[in-house]
C-alpha cells in the first residue's frame, strides 16, 4: 500500500508535515549537534525538518519502500537514507540520540520489536519517539472511514492501527523497556483547493483508505465518493484541516 509514486503520497499525507513535522521534532526535542535517525521517513517531509535543525550529516532514514526511499534521498542530499524495515534495522548500537517515526509504528508488523530496535540504535540516555494519528481526530481520514465501515463493518477492526488511540504509543514504549515515558496530542493542518483536491489522493492506492479503495468496482468507488461529497458544505471552494496526532517518548 506504499508501493505508490511519492508525489501520491505526498498529496494524501505530506501535506500535513510543514506543520506535524516541528511539532513532532519539537517535542523530542532535536536540537543541533545531535544525531538522529528518521525511522519510515517516507518521501521524507519530517527528514528534510530534522536536516534544518541538526544538519544532513547528522541525519540518517530509513523506509521499506523503494520509491520513498528514492525521493528522500534526492530531496535531503547528504542525508544516510537505507532501504529496510524498523524491525531490523541496519545500523550500529547506540548510534543516535534520538530516533523518531513519524505515521509509521501503526505500520509495523511489529511495535514492540520496532521499537527496541530503535532503543537499540539510540544511546543509553536517548529518546525514542512516535506519533500517529489519531483515529478520530484526524477528519480526512474520519470522513471516509465512517461510510467504508457503513459499508462494510469488517473494516473497523481492518483499519484498526497501533497508536490511532490514546495511550497506546505509551503503553508500547513501556513493553518495549524505555523508560520516563511521557506522551500527548500533536496538532496538524493541511490545505486543500477543493473536494477533488481531497479525494483524488485516496484514488492512488496508498495507505489503508487507498488499498480499500482499490478493492471496489467502478459504482462502489463512485457510492463513496459521493457520500463523502455531501459532508462539504461548498466542496468547489479552498478549505484547511486541522488534524490531530498522539505521541510519546521514552528514554533509552
Amino acid at each position: 500500500m506504499f508501493a505508490a509514486p511519492a508525489a501520491g503520497y505526498d498529496r494524501l499525507i505530506g501535506r500535513y508535515l510543514p506543520t506535524l513535522a516541528p511539532a513532532f521534532a519539537d517535542a523530542v526535542p532535536v536540537e543541533a549537534g545531535m544525531r538522529v535517525v528518521d525511522i519510515g521517513c517516507g518521501p521524507g517531509g519530517l527528514t528534510r525538518e530534522l536536516v534544518s535543525r541538526v544538519g544532513a550529516s547528522g541525519v540518517s532514514a530509513i523506509d521499506p519502500s523503494v520509491p520513498f526511499v528514492k525521493a528522500c534521498r534526492a530531496g535531503n542530499p547528504g542525508v544516510d537514507v537505507r532501504e529496510g524495515f524498523a524491525e531490523s534495522l541496519p545500523f550500529d548500537t547506540d548510534s543516535f540520540d534520538a530516533a523518531l517515526a513519524s505515521l509509521v509504528i501503526g505500520f509495523m508488523s511489529d511495535p514492540v520489536a520496532g521499537v527496541r530496535e530503535m532503543s537499540r540504535v539510540s544511546r543509553p540516555g536517548g529518546t525514542v519517539a512516535a506519533c500517529q494519528w489519531d483515529r478520530s481526530g484526524m477528519p480526512a481520514m474520519r470522513i471516509l472511514g465512517q461510510f467504508m465501515v457503513a459499508a462494510d463493518p469488517t473494516v473497523s477492526d481492518r483499519m484498526k492501527l497501533t497508536g490511532d488511540t490514546v495511550g497506546e504509543i505509551a503503553a508500547v514504549f513501556r513493553e518495549a523497556g524505555l523508560t520516563d515515558i511521557e506522551d500527548g496530542a500533536l496538532t496538524a493542518s493541511a490545505s486543500y483547493a477543493n473536494f477533488d483536491d481531497w479525494w483524488e489522493p485516496f484514488t492512488l492506492g496508498i495507505g489503508p483508505h487507498g488499498a480499500y479503495l482499490e478493492t471496489l468496482d467502478v459504482i462502489g468507488r463512485a457510492a463513496l465518493r459521493l457520500a463523502c461529497l455531501n459532508t462539504f458544505d461548498r466542496p468547489e471552494q479552498p478549505f484547511t484541516v486541522e488534524a490531530r496526532a498522539w505521541f510519546a517518548r521514552g528514554t533509552v
